[in-house]
C-alpha cells in the first residue's frame, strides 16, 4: 500500500502529481509566521491570478531563484533593468503587471513590517491571532473568499498593494494556515489542529 492510498486527503489533491501531494501534506494550511515565507506565498498567490495553483507550484523553484529567495528587501530594490530581466525569464510567469506588482508589493511589505514590527503581526490580526477552522466536506463547500479576506484585501489595497483581491488573499490565508480548510475527512485537518490549535 502506498502512502497515497493510506491517507484520505482533500479532494483538490491530484494523486497523480507527487509534488502536489507533498505540498498538501507538508505545507498547505500550516500556520506561517516567518515574514520571508509569507512574502513568498503572497508573491506566488498574486502570480497565480487567472492560472491554476499547480502551474505556479511547478515554477516555485524558478521563482525562488529569480526573486532572490523572496527576500523582500532585495526585491524592493529591483530597478527597471532587473524588471526587464525578469520579463525575459522563461522560468516564471512573464506578465508585466504581475512582476511589477511583486516589486511594488515588496516595498509595501517593508512599510507594513516597519509599522507593525513584522508582517506576521499585521496579517494575523485579521483572524485574531488564531487559525479559523472551517467545516469542509467536499469541493462544493470551499468558500472563494471570507469576511476576513475581504477586510484584509481592503486594507492592503489601501496600503498600495496590487493583485490582492479577496479571492487571492483567501487562497493565501488557506495556504499559510490563517484558515484551516482541510476537509473533515482529511488526515491533515486534525494533525494541524492538534499541533497549532483552533
Amino acid at each position: 500500500m502506498t502512502i497515497e492510498s493510506r491517507f484520505t486527503r482533500c479532494p483538490w489533491v491530484d494523486l497523480d502529481k507527487p509534488d502536489y501531494i507533498v505540498y498538501h501534506d507538508e505545507e498547505w494550511g500550516v500556520p506561517v509566521h516567518d515574514d520571508r515565507l509569507i512574502f513568498e506565498f503572497l508573491t506566488l498567490e498574486s502570480a497565480q491570478a487567472g492560472l491554476s495553483w499547480y502551474t505556479i507550484l511547478r515554477k516555485r523553484e524558478n521563482y525562488r531563484q529569480a526573486f532572490d529567495g523572496f527576500d523582500p528587501e532585495k526585491v524592493a530594490r529591483y530597478d527597471d533593468r532587473k524588471l526587464e530581466s525578469l520579463l525575459n525569464d522563461a522560468g516564471i510567469i512573464r506578465n508585466r503587471r504581475k512582476v511589477e506588482a511583486a516589486i511594488n508589493n515588496a516595498r509595501r511589505f517593508l512599510k507594513v513590517r516597519d509599522e507593525f514590527g513584522s508582517f506576521d503581526a499585521y496579517i494575523w490580526r485579521f483572524v485574531d491571532g488564531r487559525p479559523i477552522v472551517n467545516e469542509i466536506w467536499s469541493l462544493a463547500d470551499f468558500p472563494a473568499q471570507s469576511p476576513e479576506s475581504v477586510a484584509l484585501s481592503k486594507d492592503m489595497k489601501k496600503r498600495g498593494f496590487r493583485f490582492v483581491g479577496p479571492i487571492i488573499l483567501y487562497s493565501h490565508m488557506q495556504a499559510t494556515g490563517l484558515v484551516n480548510d482541510h476537509t473533515l475527512g482529511c488526515f491533515r485537518r486534525s494533525e494541524i489542529i492538534d499541533t497549532y490549535g483552533s
